[in-house]
């Protein structure tokens, strides 16, 4: 190799679909109560007569230029002057402290004085009132949204999603190979169909279930497929919803979670990513992690705190075992783990065929090949390949996927896609071609080499090309002949530049670092060193 430098079912609809509409509506008077305390505070009803300082007021009053006044509270004066035409101007001023000789001054001038009106005009009384209301209505709709009748405001209700049972059921069937893992549930179903068979016999069932795998092998879908089975609701929460920064609402989303199952049993209860919540208490960063160890606690409680004779199975999954607390492992709690692993050879090709039916495929398409062409896919990555065939297929206007499609989406998804738009001199080519057949060569004449599948000077990625083997089957280990010759295969871009041109490119620099780290494993980690 040469360098150069799904299936989940939709959210239901209803109360979760959208916004509901009383919280629209509590939106709408928000805003318009907030338009409201805004206006009020910029207007006045005295604003409509034009204002003057106080020290001018006080000039026209010793100039005999004020008509009259009226009084309106302490500090406001409002009043007329008198116009050079006849016409009487109208003016208002602040009373900036207590001048207990205005009232002489005005006498003395001849200015005819009146007191307002005690009763507030409407909109000055709404101007006074408006605060209260506005605070009433502010604690009021925290109250009511606090109770749940909105998720905005519902800090600790839980958010766990509700697959109703008009919602299209998944089932084992759905569920390509896993079949110990599917074993293992399938105790989980027969429980939820018929407890009674275990009570008669006086076995305990699990409280909980771990599902332990990869990332994209299936642990939500396998979930759900218990529930469909059972045909029981399926509550589906992620671990990150449980921890928000205000202190209390993880646990009280925990508490919620289990007092629906309560109220739904028999059911299942599903926690995504389990270790978001779970990790070992003491070994969090960060002001959330009293927060995120007292969810735990709160989930560890509640538990304890349930039989299995109330009908609620807990389902949960992860990828990292490892950093969980011991206590939610312990008998009692998560007491069974299921291992989800990544799909072998024959899973493959049963997880192609399942995702290929959804589409129009055509009947040439080799799923054999294909399965063993993608090992270390998981199902995700399958799902996600048959897709991007089909996007393949309709930008060539095609009616159906065809077997190139499927191969140029598995090349995109592992090597990257192909870089056609890149500039590369025939000189370069030449010796990217000359690269890839030296390790071409090898892979077709070493007898523990994996067969040659394609060749290519199409650069991928940072590759400038590529020489790709297809494994006949799925090994698990290695003897020494391969890891030799694959240390050999490493080296087949660098004997044939050397051969060719005298010399070597950074063509080899990848190949190099392959065999070296090989090459340590060999002596340092497996053993298979002639002298240790």
């Amino acid at each position: 190799m040469q360098f150069d430098d799904k299936n989940s079912p939709r959210i239901p609809k209803g109360p979760e679909a959208g916004p509901p509409r009383g919280a629209r509506i509590s939106l709408i008077v928000f805003v318009g109560l907030l338009a409201t305390s805004v206006a009020l505070f910029f207007f006045d009803g005295s604003s409509a007569i034009p204002g003057i300082p106080y020290s001018t007021f006080i000039t026209h009053l010793e100039e005999g230029n004020v008509d009259s006044v009226r009084i309106v509270d302490q500090r406001m004066i409002q009043g007329t002057l008198k116009g050079r035409s006849g016409d009487s101007q109208q003016f208002s001023t602040l009373i900036p402290y207590l001048d207990a000789g205005l009232l002489e001054k005005l006498k003395s001038k001849n200015v005819k004085v009146e007191g307002a009106d005690a009763q507030m005009s409407p909109l000055r009384l709404l101007g006074e009132l408006f605060p209260w209301i506005f605070g009433f209505f502010i604690v009021w709709m925290v109250f009511k949204q606090t109770q749940g009748n909105n998720k905005a405001f519902s800090f600790g209700k839980s958010r766990a999603k509700r697959y109703q049972e008009n919602d299209k059921k998944t089932t084992f069937a759905d569920v390509a190979g896993q079949k110990e893992a599917k074993y293992e549930l399938l105790e989980v179903v027969d429980y939820l169909k018929n407890p009674q068979k275990f009570v008669k016999m006086g076995a305990r069932i699990p409280k909980g279930v771990l599902l332990v795998g990869m990332p994209g092998t299936g642990k939500t879908l396998l979930a759900k497929a218990v529930a469909g089975e059972a045909d029981v609701p399926f509550f589906h929460m992620s671990g990150s919803d449980f921890v928000e920064m205000f202190v209390g609402v993880g646990a009280s989303r925990v508490r919620d979670l289990f007092e629906q199952g309560r109220k739904s049993a028999p059911c299942i209860l599903f926690i995504d990513e389990l270790d978001a919540v779970g990790r070992t208490r003491g070994a969090g960063y960060g002001g959330g992690h009293d927060e995120r160890e007292q969810t735990l606690n709160q989930m560890l409680v509640e538990m304890d705190g349930f039989d299995t004779k109330d009908g609620v199975i807990i389902l949960a999954a992860t990828n990292r075992p490892d950093v969980l607390d011991p206590a939610l492992l312990r008998p009692g709690r998560f007491d069974r783990q299921v291992i989800v692993a990544m799909p072998d050879i024959q899973e493959r090709e049963d997880i192609l065929k399942i995702h290929m039916a959804k589409v129009p495929s055509s009947i040439d398409i080799d799923v054999k090949r294909l399965a063993r062409a993608t090992p270390g896919m998981s199902g995700a990555d399958l799902a996600n390949m048959v897709n991007e065939a089909t996007l393949f297929a309709v930008r060539r206007d095609r009616a159906e996927v065809e077997m190139q499609d499927f191969e140029e989406a598995r090349d995109k998804i592992m090597m990257g896609i192909a870089r056609t738009s890149l500039i590369i001199s025939e000189e370069e080519k030449k010796a990217t071609a000359y690269h890839e057949a030296g390790h071409a060569l090898l892979h077709y004449y070493l007898p523990n080499a994996d067969p040659l599948h394609k060749v290519t000077i199409v650069p991928r990625g940072r590759a400038l090309g590529l020489a790709m083997s297809l494994p006949l089957r799925d090994a698990y280990s290695r003897g020494r002949g391969w890891v030799r010759d694959r240390i050999v295969i490493s080296y087949g871009g660098f004997a044939a530049e050397t051969i060719v041109y005298g010399e070597t490119t950074t063509g080899t620099t990848q190949d190099i670092k392959q065999a070296t780290d090989l090459a340590h494993k060999m002596a340092c980690e497996w053993g298979m060193a002639e002298e240790l």
